[in-house]
């Protein structure tokens, strides 16, 4: 059956034999049909966890500041100005004056109390509602949300955090109604109303996600009347309806493709580099990856420059730790572990294990972020039975496989992650902080290393980013010498799109900001 879809993709594309995209089969004028990699999850957003649910919630519910268009720069959101007490301890937030919830709820101060304090605070009436992974990493540091009036908001910090803005642009920081959270409970996530450029119709699961515009967007006026969000799994089938016009936009192109649609001319391309990490993690606390010359041996027996060569097709930059390279916080000295397959086999030897291994990788079919990964697994697989480490795929749906992950049972893992932000605060610290092992975060390496956890407290304390830098080098050093995960590719996002699309822009983050597109 794949090669099938394979044949009929390379003569649409070869023959340009595609109809007009959008013209007949995306639905009605004004209807944008967006193809996903994966069903979305969870709409509430402190409860998402990953990018397709993200990228769908973000359209309904906003934040206090945000991210500037094609920047990670942070700028006034629902709050239109604000400062910071000289000693860090205070942020106050003034909002914006007649927003209103798409359910006609006024946006005040209470409403961003109720919708931050739900996730932190365990004596508040929604908390047991939901589970909230990122709580603790985003909102751990908040000692209280101050209601100063009905338009100003303060936060309390127990301690200064430097990247506290940056969390607060956030999708888990966002901020919702709280009518509706106390009309639906549990079913929130179901129902979910914010401020955004668009309301929400439904959700038929495993088949669409469906959005329309918010007429009273305090924003800008909305062009596009309704989105429709569509989780397609299968790489080529996903590309195949773009390329027949039953979708507009599509993103997660399978690299294969992406030498021939930028040679059709029915269709656009968008690159950007993101603010992203594909790794093969490691449950550190599982034997025989306790000792760190096995996590090493591993480091050196996967060929990461063939994956992004081969694999990938150049979508992906071989990755020499968990910071974004060329952005403040990386340390330009580190080098990627070599493809060096003799060196595993001696480490394996050192270690006690001269004759390998057997275990297990738990691979997602797709999800947010996760670029190729049961190919990019199996090359792991290759790659590791050569140096004696015998390893069984166990492929599972993205649900599930975010799900087991939180049972601790994992031996190896392929996963990724959107920090949303260059900064490093934003990767390093929920993924290998000891205080963020799942299910309390999701560092699901199980990684603990006390001088990482020290370097990282006081980089998020420090407001001096030249300080700041000199900190993330330390822990980099750190994590390449004592290494959680096998680092493999930073993903370049690539966005493909019919002709009748206008004004998409892609962001760092991998927010897909829909509301800016217009259909010709």
């Amino acid at each position: 059956m794949k090669q099938a879809w394979l044949w009929i993709l390379a003569g649409l594309i070869a023959l340009g034999a595609a109809p007009e995209p959008g013209q007949a089969q995306t639905g009605a004028a004004g209807t944008l049909v967006v193809g996903l990699v994966a069903e979305p999850v969870n709409l509430d957003p402190p409860q998402v966890t990953d990018l397709n649910s993200n990228r769908v919630s973000r359209r309904i519910a906003e934040t206090l500041v945000t991210f500037a268009d094609e920047s990670t720069r942070v700028e006034p959101n629902l709050a239109e100005s604000w400062t910071i007490s000289r000693d860090g301890l205070a942020y106050t937030f003034k909002l914006r004056k007649g927003i209103q919830f798409h359910d006609g709820t006024p946006l005040n101060a209470e409403a961003v109390k109720f919708s931050i304090e739900r996730q932190f605070n365990p004596d508040h009436p929604f908390n047991k509602l939901g589970k909230y992974p990122f709580a603790a990493y985003f909102f751990g540091n908040v000692k209280a949300v101050e209601v100063v009036s009905d338009d100003t908001v303060q936060f309390v910090l127990k301690e200064p955090r430097a990247s506290f803005l940056s969390v607060l642009a956030a999708g888990a920081a966002s901020i919702v109604s709280p009518t509706a959270v106390r009309k639906h409970g549990a079913d929130y996530a179901l129902n979910p109303v914010g401020t955004g450029p668009f309301r929400y119709v439904s959700w038929e699961r495993g088949q669409r996600v469906v959005l329309e515009r918010n007429p009273n967007y305090w924003k800008h006026p909305v062009k596009v009347e309704r989105v429709v969000f569509r989780p397609i799994v299968e790489d080529q089938a996903r590309l195949t309806e773009l390329l027949t016009g039953s979708l507009d936009l599509i993103v997660g192109v399978p690299p294969d493709f992406v030498a021939q649609l930028e040679n059709n001319p029915k269709i656009g391309l968008l690159k950007q580099v993101g603010a992203h990490v594909w790794y093969l993690g490691i449950n550190n606390q599982k034997k025989p990856f306790d000792d760190k010359r096995v996590r090493q041996a591993l480091n050196f027996a996967v060929n990461k420059e063939a994956i992004v060569r081969d694999v990938l097709k150049g979508t992906g930059a071989v990755s020499r730790g968990p910071v974004l390279p060329d952005t403040w916080g990386a340390d330009p000295a580190l080098k990627a572990y070599p493809y060096d397959p003799e060196r595993a086999k001696k480490l394996l030897a050192e270690a006690g294990y001269p004759n390998g291994f057997a275990t297990t990788l738990w691979v997602p079919e797709s999800g947010s972020g996760m670029q190729s990964p049961v190919a990019m697994s199996t090359v792991i697989q290759s790659n590791l039975r050569a140096v004696g480490v015998n390893v069984t795929l166990q492929t599972m749906e993205w649900g599930a496989f975010l799900a087991k992950l939180r049972s601790k049972e994992q031996e190896l893992f392929a996963l990724s992650w959107m920090a949303g932000a260059e900064d490093p605060d934003l990767v390093v610290y929920p993924l290998l902080h000891s205080s963020q092992w799942t299910p309390t975060g999701p560092n699901r390496a199980l990684y603990k290393n006390s001088r990482l956890d020290e370097l990282l407290n006081q980089a998020r304390s420090v407001t001096d980013q030249s300080k700041r830098a000199e900190l993330y080098r330390e822990a980099q050093r750190i994590l390449v010498d004592d290494p959680p995960w096998v680092f493999i590719d930073h993903e370049i996002q690539i966005a493909a799109f019919s002709r009748r699309v206008q004004g998409l822009k892609l962001h760092p983050s991998f927010d897909l900001r829909v509301e800016t597109i217009s259909l010709r």
